[in-house]
């Protein structure tokens, strides 16, 4: 699946950040390197890192992984319904009022890693799926015009933002 173009998601600071993250010219490849690397990253995390925050308000590795798992689960969910032609508009979500809901830190962290990797393999699958013309398709997401492939870098791209934070911060 090719790179999106500029014109196939918002320029809007994060959305076009995640896009824009991917060294990769193969989001699939992308996908599944993530997969396996965030897998090995978290095997030897111990449980008091699992709960570690660098900082007051800041979230913890155990609540980072759901964030990723659940914005992974959204952008897939939106690609899924651009793909198939959706013309109503899908809602935006607040990252903060989800984590709001969520209970990462009282879920074992082995359940946390086995979600993630389950919807990793169900994105990677969908998108091994769409020709080129399903992936250009455009709908509207969160107010902003944007294409099914464009998702699909923004997955991994959002991803990589937060496994350098990961590293750089707590580990």
């Amino acid at each position: 699946m090719r790179q999106a173009e500029k014109s196939e998601y918002p320029q809007h600071k994060y959305f076009s950040r995640y896009i824009e993250y991917s060294d990769s010219q193969d989001v699939i490849e992308m996908l599944i390197k993530q997969k396996e690397e965030v897998l090995f990253l978290m095997k030897n995390v111990s449980a008091e890192q699992q709960k570690y925050q660098y900082a007051e308000g800041k979230w913890s590795i155990q609540e980072l992984l759901g964030h990723i798992t659940d914005t992974e689960r959204i952008f897939s969910y939106r690609s899924l319904c651009i793909a198939r032609g959706e013309k109503n508009p899908l809602p935006g979500f607040d990252e903060n009022e989800y984590m709001n809901g969520a209970n990462f830190n009282e879920q074992p962290f082995e359940d946390l890693l086995e979600q993630y990797r389950l919807v990793r393999e169900s994105s990677i699958a969908l998108y091994r799926s769409m020709t080129e013309e399903i992936a250009s398709r455009m709908g509207n997401a969160n107010g902003f015009s944007v294409s099914a492939r464009a998702y699909a870098w923004a997955i991994a791209g959002h991803e990589a933002h937060h496994l350098s934070i990961i590293r750089e911060r707590y580990l």
